[in-house]
C-alpha cells in the first residue's frame, strides 16, 4: 500500500525536485528517487532500521516498503530494539515512545494507519508543493517522520534536509529557496528569534514536541509578522490538534482544533481521548489498555471547548501536596507573568518524612537576579499558600531533551541530587 502510493506520486512529479541535501548540494527528482529505491537489492530481514539525518533515511524508508518490510526509524546513535516475539499481522511501522514518563516502548502501526495521519496533516496545516518542508527536527521522531517524511513520500510536498539548526545554517537554508513550511520545536524557534535568523521566506511556520509559549509566538509575529501555529500531537496517534489562527494565541493552553478526521473527547479522569483512522494499533511487547480498538487515551488532562482544545497539564505530572493535588503548568502560568522571570519549570520533589507526599519545586530563569522571598510574595497574590512552592533553584536555562522537551522528570533528578550534595556538605 505504501510503496504503491508512493509511486504514483513519483510518476505525477517525475522531473520535480523531491528531496535536497544543503549539506552536500545534492538534490534528487521524484523519478531520481524512484530509481533510487528500485535498484536496492532484496534482503530477508523483516525489520529494517531507517536512521541517519541525511537523504539515507529516506532511501531506508523506501528500501523497507519497497520490500514490505516494518519500519522502525532510530536515532543515529539510537539501538535497535529486540525483537522476542513475532510482530503482530499486518504490521508497516514501529515508532519508540519518547519516554517522558517510563522507559520507551514501541508502538505498532498498520499501513493505512500511516496514510490517515499523512493525510490529516496536510490537509489540515495546508502543506503545499511550492512551500517545501525545511528538515531540521529529527526524521526519526514521531513528529518529523509524520510532518516531513510521509508528506514527501506520500504527497509530493519536496524535502529540504539543512542538516543544522544553527541560525547560520538556518539562514543559508532558507536563501536558496522562494517560500519554505518549517517545522520546529520552541527551543529552536528562541534561538533563532534571539539569533535574529527568521527570515521573510518562511511561510507557514509549526512548533510541536513541547508547549509553545505564549510570549515567545507573540515576540515572533511582533518582529516578522510571523504567525508560530502550535501543533499538539503523540507518537501513539499522530496529529491531534493544531491552531489554525492567523495571530498570536493569548492563552498558553490553548493547543488549537481537532484535525481533520480525528475525534476528540474528555474522559471520567479528566484525560483527553483521541479516534480516528491515524490511531496506533497496539503498544508492542506488551498490550496497554490506553491505546487499543482506534481509541487512545492520553494522559493529558484537557477541556473542550468550543471545538478548542485546552491542555492543563499531565496526570502524571500532579503534585501531591499534604493530598491535594495541583497542577504544575497552573502554577507555571501565574509565575510566567512576573516581569523579571523569563522561563520557569514547577515539579514535586519528595516531602522528607512523608510517604507519597510532595513539596513543590520551582526552577526559574530571571532576566535580572532574583530572590525566591520576592517570588514566593509575587505568587501569594494569585495562588493559595500551598500553592506556592517551598524550594526554589534559580538556572541560567532550562535546556531541552533530544526531543525538544524541558522533562519534569530530570530537572526534578537534577534539583534532588544538588540538594543531597548540599546536605551533605553541610553534614
Amino acid at each position: 500500500m505504501l510503496y504503491e502510493r508512493w509511486r504514483q506520486i513519483a510518476r505525477a512529479h517525475q522531473n520535480e525536485i523531491a528531496l535536497r541535501d544543503d549539506t552536500t548540494g545534492e538534490e534528487w527528482s521524484f523519478g531520481q528517487l524512484a530509481r533510487v529505491a528500485e535498484r536496492k537489492t532484496r534482503n530477508d530481514r523483516a525489520v529494517s532500521f531507517p536512521r541517519g539525518t541525511g537523504p539515507e533515511f529516506i532511501f531506508g524508508v523506501l528500501e523497507a516498503w519497497r520490500w514490505g518490510q516494518v519500519a522502525c526509524p532510530l536515532e543515529p546513535d539510537q539501538a535497535a530494539p529486540l525483537f522476542p516475539i513475532r510482530l503482530p499481522d499486518g504490521i508497516a511501522h514501529l515508532k519508540t515512545t519518547s519516554a517522558t514518563t517510563r522507559d520507551a516502548r514501541l508502538i505498532a502501526f498498520t499501513a493505512a494507519q500511516l496514510l490517515a495521519d499523512a493525510d490529516n496533516i496536510v490537509a489540515t496545516m495546508g502543506l503545499r508543493p511550492d512551500w517545501p518542508n525545511l528538515g531540521i527536527v529529527s526524521l526519526a521522531h514521531s513528529y518529523g517522520f509524520s510532518n516531513l517524511v510521509l508528506p514527501l513520500l506520500l504527497h509530493g510536498i519536496p524535502l529540504v534536509l539543512a542538516g543544522s539548526a544553527l541560525p547560520e545554517a538556518l539562514r543559508q537554508a532558507t536563501s536558496s529557496v522562494a517560500a519554505v513550511t518549517l517545522a520546529a520545536v520552541p527551543a529552536l524557534w528562541r534561538a533563532w528569534y534571539e539569533a535574529k535568523a527568521i527570515g521573510t521566506n518562511i511561510h507557514l511556520a509549526i512548533s510541536a514536541g513541547a508547549p509553545l509559549p505564549v510570549q515567545l509566538e507573540q515576540s515572533v509575529f511582533a518582529r516578522h509578522e510571523l504567525k508560530i501555529h502550535n501543533f499538539y500531537g503523540s507518537s501513539e496517534c499522530g496529529g491531534i490538534a493544531y491552531d489554525r489562527s492567523d495571530t498570536p494565541r493569548v492563552d498558553g493552553s490553548c493547543a488549537g482544533s481537532a484535525l481533520r478526521n480525528v475525534q476528540l473527547s474528555v474522559a471520567e479522569d479528566g484525560c483527553l481521548e483521541v479516534r480516528g483512522g491515524a490511531v496506533g494499533e497496539t503498544y508492542w511487547p506488551e498490550k496497554n489498555a490506553n491505546l487499543r480498538d482506534g481509541v487512545f487515551h492520553t494522559s493529558d488532562l484537557a477541556e473542550l471547548s468550543d471545538g478548542v482544545v485546552r491542555l492543563l497539564g499531565r496526570a502524571s505530572d500532579q503534585i501531591n501536596v499534604a493530598g491535594r493535588k495541583v497542577s504544575p503548568e497552573a502554577i507555571e502560568k501565574v509565575l510566567l507573568t512576573h516581569p523579571q522571570v523569563e522561563d520557569c519549570l514547577v515539579f514535586g520533589v519528595p516531602s522528607q518524612g512523608a510517604e507519597r507526599v510532595e513539596e513543590i519545586a520551582a526552577c526559574v530563569v530571571g532576566r535580572v537576579a532574583l530572590s525566591s522571598e520576592g517570588l514566593r510574595q509575587f505568587l501569594l497574590s494569585f495562588l493559595p499558600a500551598w500553592q506556592v512552592p517551598r524550594e526554589w533553584k534559580f538556572v541560567d536555562s532550562l535546556s531541552p531533551n533530544q526531543r525538544g522537551k524541558v522533562s519534569r522528570r530530570e530537572w526534578s533528578k537534577v534539583f534532588r541530587n544538588a540538594s543531597d550534595v548540599a546536605g551533605a556538605a553541610g553534614t
